[in-house]
């Protein structure tokens, strides 16, 4: 099917715009923090019934964090997100509603982790930091959620590090996977049928990769990799996808891994949407969907 008709008029207004590949890191963060926090609209933002900010420990140095609380009484799941943009761009701010929509939407508290962002700390140390926050997080469930259910959530590069954590962190119960990275040095199709023109492109990808993984990084590193990881006994997992993405076939991929594995795993491919949706509800009813059935599927498995 074509890309859904309420996103196709982001894409010609994202187009107008320069490549991030063009800019700075830091010029490239405020562009997208321009995109995702100064043009929201404060109508969509999704109420909780606190949010607190904090820190978690993080590989060398404390974390900014930021817990979500949801109206349930009495003790919830936690969940550690981790955000997306490529392992360069992003922050609590730009991921702030998708934390939002998980905490209401799961009925958890949702602990949202900022780790340390390429060129300024290069891999490893972003999965160092989300492996140690999530160690901090269980240490504390008693505070947060109350309940002894830990588990973990992402989209795209955060996807990659959730999926990283339920690896290397024992006692995990569930992880959400959005659109996620997850086999860098693999080949998929759909990176070359959505290479151009999709918000996410491939030259995009490629400038986050030269900024986050120098030369010498062995990309089946399961740090960088997950789909190189041991995947025998891992939480189960719901894996969303779009249709419109040159990291579909990446995270189809990943979910038959898991299956194969033996891990129970929801995968869906969400027709006619592109990388990103999980923060387009205000623009696609299709994207506040997929949202919505994502959360719930994760909320069951919590």
């Amino acid at each position: 099917m074509p890309v859904d008709h309420e996103i196709a008029p982001l894409l010609q207004l994202l187009s107008a715009n320069p490549a991030m590949e063009t800019m700075t890191p830091e010029e490239a963060r405020t562009a997208f923090r321009t995109l995702t926090v100064d043009m929201r609209d404060p109508a969509t933002v999704v109420p909780v019934a606190s949010v607190e900010e904090t820190q978690v420990a993080g590989a060398d140095r404390p974390l900014r964090a930021r817990i979500y609380r949801p109206e349930s009484a009495g003790a919830v799941p936690t969940v550690a997100m981790f955000h997306g943009g490529g392992f360069v761009i992003g922050d609590l701010d730009t991921h702030d509603n998708m934390a939002r929509a998980i905490c209401a939407g799961a009925n958890a508290v949702v602990v949202s982790v900022d780790y340390r962002l390429a060129p300024e700390a290069t891999f490893p140390a972003a999965p160092l930091d989300a492996i140690a926050a999530t160690k901090d997080i269980a240490s504390r469930l008693t505070d947060l959620g109350g309940s002894e259910v830990l588990a973990v959530a992402g989209d795209s590069s955060g996807g990659n590090l959730a999926a990283v954590v339920a690896q290397q962190v024992p006692g995990i119960k569930a992880q959400l996977l959005i659109y996620p990275v997850t086999d860098g040095g693999g080949s998929y199709p759909s990176l070359a049928e959505n290479a151009v023109g999709y918000f996410l492109e491939a030259s995009t990808m490629a400038w986050f990769i030269d900024n986050y993984a120098p030369d010498g990084i062995d990309p089946q590193d399961p740090l960088i990799a997950p789909m190189h990881g041991d995947l025998a006994d891992l939480p189960p997992a719901v894996v969303a996808t779009a249709e419109f993405d040159p990291l579909r076939d990446d995270g189809a991929a990943y979910a038959a891994a898991l299956e194969a594995a033996g891990v129970q795993v929801t995968h869906t491919t969400y027709p006619g949407l592109i990388h990103g949706f999980f923060d387009m509800d205000a623009f696609s009813g299709a994207a506040r969907t997929a949202i919505k059935e994502s959360i719930e599927r994760f909320a069951g498995l919590l």
